[in-house]
């Protein structure tokens, strides 16, 4: 039986929510918590949903929409124009090459693989953002984020397993 529009609009709606959920992020990493100097150390929230979706289920989160989610993000946050597009799109690689290692994998192996994925990507981060503004933030502030990153990761991630869970499940 061929399905009615509901049904269609049904499963598009639910395959496109990584994608938007991932574009909360975004905006919700730009939420400012009027804390002195958080802004500089904010976890990259995106960041792990584009793993975290590339790991249990690229189909639903493209490269294009890893690119646009990195795009916004780029432009709420100030950024070099590009920087988090380009760095998205290269984790969303690195992780969908690899993603032979990761399935059916542990959650400490899934944690341990985004810390050093999230290790390469805010390195890479602080770099181009040095070369593009001629100055070097302090490897300080880049510590620090990338230890909240992957501190707030297990959370993030039981989250978007609970979602994938419940709404996922049935596609």
């Amino acid at each position: 039986m061929k399905p009615n529009f509901w049904q269609r609009l049904d499963v598009f709606v639910r395959s496109s929510t990584p994608f938007v959920l991932t574009l909360v992020l975004v905006v919700l990493g730009q939420v400012p918590l009027h804390l002195p100097g958080f802004a500089e150390v904010a976890p990259l929230l995106p960041l792990m949903a584009v793993y975290h979706w590339a790991v249990y289920r690229p189909d639903l989160l493209p490269a294009v929409a890893v690119f646009f989610a990195g795009l916004l993000q780029d432009a709420l946050s100030g950024m070099p124009f590009g920087v988090n597009a380009m760095v998205f799109v290269l984790v969303h690689m690195a992780v969908m090459s690899q993603q032979v290692f990761f399935t059916g994998r542990s959650f400490m192996i899934i944690w341990l693989g985004f810390s050093l994925v999230a290790a390469g990507a805010t390195v890479l981060t602080w770099v181009l953002t040095a070369l593009m503004f001629s100055a070097v933030v302090t490897p300080d502030a880049v510590l620090v984020q990338y230890l909240l990153t992957v501190g707030i990761f297990p959370l993030l991630a039981w989250l978007m397993v609970r979602w994938q869970q419940s709404v996922l499940a049935p596609l």
